[in-house]
């Protein structure tokens, strides 16, 4: 059921927080909940296609969860229902992951902010929103504030990764991961060749690692639900398009005069981003990311930078409430909203 009407989704809003009240203060789930083996709401955002939309909680505010790369709104599942207990939150999934209609290929920032702005407005969000981005999606979350800053609020960024490497790391380095990269796209292409000739459901040995197996937090439903989506070739095409597009995301460095203003803005840095890399090549990644970091942190008079023990890349995953805390200080400096 496709919906764009502002009223019904406030309802969904408030419908919701029942569901996600009786967990205040209670540790984050462990498993995905089986409602993710299932769409929230499906939005039209115009072309024929619909975006796949997930709130809940209720309050003055909105705050919009953007996943990282090939990562839909599952990746929030520990972080949204804490944000909805002072707060409508709502995640979505981006063009051809979940359950989203595929877009038009090539999938980089350019179709990611346009396809945002589409579902922003085409739902009703109450903007101004606070954003919030894992990985990539801090870099769409950033590209979508410089383009629509009427529509921002503030903005967490949950690890924003390192940009510019070739000026951090050697040549050497640079091209093997170049050659990696490129046997990423040989394999990737496989299977999306594989799913076009309906190949991935009883595969061959060589397709066989297509799909692999569920992740450890994923229950049942929804472990069956992602695997049935891998089987269809939109999923491969817009993965193989996202990865492609990344080389271009990350080659250089934060534009110069990138500015946010005095817009809130709260960055999150991972302990352990880079604890599988090299130990020779750590520090040097490591240098990356803050130098990125700091830039980003540095186009808002607001910005803020906070350090997060124990955790690896994925945040989101590891300590979810370090991304909640992080949205609550970046709505402690909102002004207060008049009825």
């Amino acid at each position: 059921m496709e919906h764009g009407h502002v009223g019904l989704l406030g309802m969904a809003c408030i419908g919701l927080l029942i569901a996600t009240s009786a967990m205040a203060g209670s540790p984050a789930p462990a498993t995905t909940p089986d409602s993710y083996a299932k769409p929230g709401q499906r939005i039209a955002i115009g072309q024929g296609r619909s975006l796949n939309l997930r709130c809940s909680g209720s309050g003055p505010v909105t705050v919009l969860l953007e996943s990282g790369s090939h990562a839909d709104s599952q990746s929030w599942f520990r972080v949204q229902p804490r944000l909805a207990e002072q707060v409508c939150v709502c995640s979505y999934d981006r063009a051809g992951y979940g359950f989203s209609d595929a877009g038009p290929l090539p999938r980089g920032l350019d179709a990611d902010v346009a396809d945002l702005h589409a579902l922003i407005h085409a739902a009703g969000l109450h903007a101004p929103l606070v954003l919030v981005g894992h990985s990539l999606g801090s870099n769409i979350v950033r590209r979508y504030a410089s383009e629509h800053a009427g529509d921002i609020a503030g903005m967490v960024l949950v690890d924003p990764p390192a940009q510019d490497l070739g000026r951090f790391l050697p040549a050497q380095w640079m091209k093997d991961d170049a050659a990696l990269n490129r046997q990423r796209d040989a394999f990737i292409a496989s299977c999306e060749q594989g799913s076009e000739h309906g190949q991935l459901a009883a595969p061959s040995p060589a397709l066989a690692q297509c799909i692999g197996g569920p992740a450890p937090w994923e229950s049942p439903a929804v472990a069956a639900a992602n695997h049935a989506r891998k089987l269809q070739p939109a999923f491969w095409h817009t993965l193989r398009s996202e990865l492609a597009q990344n080389v271009s995301v990350f080659a250089p460095s934060v534009p110069a005069d990138e500015s946010h203003g005095a817009t809130p803005l709260v960055v999150l840095q991972a302990a352990s981003t880079y604890a599988d890399a090299p130990a020779g090549m750590r520090k040097s990644l490591e240098a990356a990311r803050d130098a990125t970091q700091q830039h980003i942190v540095a186009s808002s008079t607001r910005g803020e930078l906070r350090k997060v023990a124990d955790t690896s890349h994925d945040i989101e995953m590891d300590q979810p409430q370090a991304v909640a805390d992080a949205v609550s200080r970046v709505l402690k400096q909102l002004p207060a909203k008049r009825g």
